[in-house]
Order: structure tokens, then C-alpha cells, then sequence
């Protein structure tokens, strides 16, 4: 019994500290926090461009009052490399966003009528615009799932299709990072 307390004990402590760990910014200072990693044995160069394009179609529909976490990759990607030390001018990030994932980018009116509680995803949204990020939503899946420009955030753009979207930047050299 008091072994089984103990490893309780050990299991709570590791998950707070590792909790407190993480944290926010530099570049999304509301979103993705990270944690600082000392002495990688894979170090990044910090010179190149990263050129990067996440595909993300998770859905956030069993949780809508929480910030949608692929979406959120891409605060995290942004905030882990300039806190590593990577001049935020050799990133690139791009998104593209279909499927479930692609209500996330509702204004919140209509977010709020199909789920019934505030999209968390605006905030999110406005401070990856605001550093830069491009938001690309898939056409095809706008037109199947009736997310006109009128019900889409001013911060993202349309694109033809994800598959147009994906194979332009990966023959321009983006690599993709696909979230599901």
C-alpha cells in the first residue's frame, strides 16, 4: 500500500512539473507553449529556412469550447524555434486547413450556432495572422460544408482545394506536416 501511494505520489509530482515546464511565447504569446530542451544532440540550423506547411484536418467537434490542437501547432512550432534561438525571419509556416478541422475558422456567430459556445480558435487565429502565418482554407470543403466567406474569419484565405495547396508548396520546397 505505501509503495502504491509512493508511485502515486512520483506519478503527480512528474506530471506537475512537467506542466510547469512549458511555457508561453515568444512569438504566440496566448498559445502553443513549449518547453526548452538543454543540449539536443540534434541541433537545428539556425540559418535555414524552414519552409513549412501544415496540413491539419483535426477536428476539435467532441470539444468545441477548446482551442483546436492542430491549429495550435503551428503557435507551437513558431514559439519552440525563436525560444531555441531561430531568427523568426528563416520561418515559414503555412496552413492549410480541410475536413473537421475547417470550422474552427468560423466568425464566431456561426460557430456559436452550430456548437452553441464561443469559437476559442479567434484569438488563436488573429495572433498567427499577426506573425505572419498564412491560413488557407480548402476550397472544396468551404463549398461542401457552406463556410462562404461571410462565415470565415477575415484572417484566412480560400484556396482551390487542399490538394492544389499541397502539391504547389511541396514543389516549391515546403515540407509538410500533417495533423490529424
Amino acid at each position: 500500500m505505501r509503495q502504491s501511494i509512493f508511485c502515486l505520489f512520483l506519478m503527480i509530482t512528474a506530471v506537475i512539473t512537467a506542466q510547469k515546464t512549458k511555457k508561453p511565447g515568444p512569438v504566440i504569446m496566448s498559445y502553443g507553449p513549449t518547453s526548452a530542451v538543454e543540449d539536443p544532440d540534434f541541433v537545428m540550423d539556425k540559418a535555414a529556412e524552414y519552409k513549412v506547411l501544415f496540413d491539419v484536418t483535426t477536428s476539435s467537434e467532441s470539444k468545441p469550447d477548446q482551442v483546436n490542437k492542430g491549429l495550435e501547432t503551428a503557435a507551437r512550432f513558431l514559439n519552440m524555434h525563436v525560444g531555441a534561438g531561430k531568427d523568426p525571419k528563416t520561418l515559414n509556416p503555412v496552413m492549410i486547413v480541410h475536413g473537421g478541422a475547417s470550422y474552427g475558422l468560423l466568425r464566431n456567430e456561426f460557430y456559436k450556432e452550430k456548437y452553441g459556445v464561443d469559437n476559442p480558435n479567434i484569438g488563436l487565429i488573429e495572433e498567427l495572422d499577426r506573425a505572419g502565418v498564412e491560413i488557407y482554407i480548402c476550397g472544396q470543403t468551404a463549398a461542401h460544408r457552406d463556410i462562404g466567406e461571410e462565415k470565415r474569419l477575415q484572417e484566412v484565405k480560400l484556396a482551390l482545394s487542399a490538394m492544389t495547396v499541397l502539391i504547389e508548396l511541396q514543389q516549391q520546397g515546403f515540407a509538410v506536416i500533417t495533423l490529424k
